[in-house]
């Protein structure tokens, strides 16, 4: 179970994570999160905290034989507060999450205490007047985990030996609960509360409506009830109003917030990730090379019989995440992959686009056609190495007695008849597939509906080819063997006009791992014929509008040469730090400062600073920009043969625009009156 769909992972952390700071006498917790927020933060702040950062969440079985290492906790307050609950009835473990930084995590057996489910929802109705259906698993185990976090919460302040000053973070509405019950009991907590996407956003965003435009016209007690989820909405709503903090990961969320939670966020808590820079400029052009000859092979593969394009001029697009037709863009993306394909025809483009859709649906098995075509492929390879072994000892033993080889009589008829017999192999009746795998809903499905209509049937006249892969990517696929991290650097530009939740960490996680890549684009950002990332709007265009911006969008990067995407991969790496969690985990610790200066006036101050200056991040010059002048040498080796060397490009000139527009963000320091607790360095 996830907090949220977290489909792109695979050996979860327990549901509603949860995590623990404790510096001296000030502890921090956040309950909740989603997976990657959880993970890919503990470095920095166990770096921040070290020993006194903790991760909470439910106890299960198969993940903490794989990810945990069982200990006995080193915190005598903390042993206490294990031991009393394990005697009142409860299973609690300790140990370390083998992640990066290795964060401490309690874990709480939520099955074992289910025997007070009843109990605790009767209190919950009496205290809250919030009832809970009994068929509502996922509200069920949510009840559960909050009163199992109260009671560690209460259970340790009570006993420390000195009045501790708690700080808890809880992220999206089914760790809610908790945060509830530490304000209705009086804990000495400060709360924080942080909200990916509304509960009730996503209902009414997947019913197809105007929602952006119509945000204040809701009324969203009916809209919760209409739905069947009024109780889930009111544990997010109880959880939003009782936090002293409340965070949401996006402006455009923080208006979502705003009206359907009524009530305005204190900060905004960006996503962010661990990016990772490599040492060497050819390492991120090795691994993209790599990882699309993979994606290539594949291709060959599903192709078989109707490969009438070049592979070297294809441009392989892609798509992720959950199977969410209107909310994640799938529709838009399909739309605008049509008219590209009409404008790719008209003007008798070379270049081919496979656009690739990995999005989980209910399937049955792989394809008999799809897994076909990558035996045949691995039949012509066996094929053509076996011929070349034949004609590679001919023509050793022809050099030995020093003579020139005949090259019509250095294959055989066998070699012939087996080369004729491979070519007949690869002939199809059929066109190649547009899904990889049997749908179990063939005839109600969205893209395959989608696709029906626009008419993209992969024949030799569409210059645009679609793929539907309706399973997350493993390396242990028979299919298409690669991880998603992978398959990312393999592609050219990830496509992802999501309508609701726009900035989630798809694009985020993609614009990382793309900047490794050769060529790097996403969405588009700041005005520049090679800019790195392309921005869609969806909010005030309507949707003809918008499909048109993207097919400009992409007809424009299919024209570029390989230089122009050099260039933009370039800028992608200096924006990729801008998505670092030491550039934007600042915001987190201005959150706990926060909460810790209205929890505990008497003790904490904090007093936000505006920005002195508009001066913008400093990059650093990117590893794949040599150091000589633009004039002279190019930043790859190789060029393209309609490439334009006469292209003006000045790196520094771009990097130091990049630089202005985009400002620091704000640096907001926290004072302790009786010691002082400021932003850390490193952030």
């Amino acid at each position: 179970i996830a907090i949220t769909p977290h489909m792109y992972f695979t050996n979860l952390p327990p549901l509603h994570s949860t995590e623990y700071q404790l510096p001296n006498h000030s502890r921090f917790v956040a309950v909740g999160g989603i997976y990657t927020v959880i993970q890919t933060k503990a470095r920095l702040t166990c770096e921040e905290w070290g020993e006194n950062y903790f991760l909470v969440g439910p106890y299960m079985e198969s993940s903490v034989r794989t990810q945990v290492e069982l200990i006995e906790p080193c915190n005598a307050a903390l042993r206490r507060t294990i031991d009393k609950m394990n005697s009142s009835g409860c299973k609690v473990y300790f140990g370390r999450w083998l992640i990066e930084g290795s964060p401490y995590v309690i874990l709480l057996d939520v099955g074992f205490t289910a025997w007070s489910l009843d109990r605790w929802k009767s209190e919950l109705w009496e205290n809250c007047s919030i009832g809970v259906p009994w068929f509502d698993r996922e509200a069920n185990d949510a009840i559960l985990f909050g009163f199992l976090t109260a009671w560690l919460l209460g259970e340790y302040a009570a006993q420390c030996d000195e009045p501790p000053h708690i700080v808890a973070h809880f992220h999206e509405w089914l760790a809610g609960l908790g945060l509830v019950l530490c304000r209705q009991r009086q804990l000495p907590v400060a709360t924080i509360f942080t909200t990916h996407a509304t509960l009730l956003g996503r209902y009414l965003c997947a019913g197809n409506v105007d929602f952006y435009n119509n945000l204040a016209e809701f009324n969203v007690d009916k809209e919760a009830g209409d739905r069947q989820i009024y109780h889930r909405y009111c544990l997010e709503r109880a959880a939003v109003r009782c936090t002293h903090v409340f965070t949401t990961v996006s402006q455009i969320t923080a208006i979502e917030a705003e009206h359907l939670l009524k009530r305005k966020p204190d900060i905004v808590t960006p996503n962010g990730l661990n990016v990772k820079k490599f040492s060497a400029m050819h390492e991120f052009q090795n691994l993209h090379a790599q990882s699309k000859a993979r994606i290539q092979e594949f291709v060959r593969g599903h192709f078989y019989g109707h490969l009438d394009f070049n592979l070297d001029k294809t441009v392989f697009l892609f798509i992720a995440g959950r199977y969410e037709f209107s909310n994640k863009g799938a529709d838009i993306f399909l739309e605008a992959l049509a008219r590209l394909n009409y404008l790719l025809r008209v003007n008798h483009s070379d270049v081919t686009i496979i656009a690739f859709f990995i999005m989980p649906a209910r399937t049955n098995n792989f394809n008999v056609e799809t897994l076909k075509g990558q035996a045949v492929r691995k039949q012509l390879w066996d094929t053509a190495q076996t011929v070349k072994e034949h004609f590679g000892k001919k023509l050793y033993e022809s050099l030995l007695v020093g003579q020139l080889p005949d090259v019509s009589k250095m294959l055989d008829k066998e070699d012939f008849t087996m080369m004729k017999r491979a070519i007949f192999a690869t002939q199809r009746q059929c066109l190649p597939p547009v899904c990889s795998h049997n749908m179990l809903e063939d005839s109600s499905d969205p893209i395959l509906n989608c696709i029906r209509r626009i008419g993209l049937f992969n024949t030799a006249q569409d210059r645009v080819k679609v793929i539907f892969h309706p399973e997350f990517l493993s390396s242990t696929s028979p299919l298409l063997p690669m991880d998603y991290e992978e398959f990312v650097r393999g592609c050219h530009l990830g496509v992802f006009p999501s309508y609701y939740e726009p900035w989630g960490y798809t694009p985020g996680k993609t614009t990382h791992t793309m900047y490794m890549c050769f060529h790097c684009v996403m969405y588009i950002f700041l005005n520049s014929s090679f800019s790195g990332i392309y921005i869609l709007d969806r909010r005030y265009c309507g949707v003809d509008e918008s499909c048109n911006q993207l097919t400009s969008f992409l007809f424009q990067f299919c024209q570029q040469s390989r230089r122009q995407r050099i260039i933009q991969r370039n800028r992608t790496e200096r924006l990729s730090d801008l998505l670092d969690w030491r550039y934007l985990g600042r915001y987190y610790v201005s959150a706990r400062h926060m909460a810790l200066a209205k929890a505990f006036p008497d003790t904490f101050i904090y007093e936000p600073q505006e920005p002195t200056s508009a001066t913008g991040f400093r990059y650093p010059r990117p590893a794949s920009v040599p150091p000589s002048p633009a004039h002279s040498l190019h930043s790859s080796p190789h060029h393209s043969e309609a490439e334009d060397e006469e292209e003006p490009y000045d790196e520094d000139l771009e990097a130091e625009k990049d630089r202005v527009n985009i400002r620091q963000p704000f640096n907001m320091p926290n004072r302790n009156k009786n010691q002082t607790v400021s932003l850390p360095e490193k952030n």
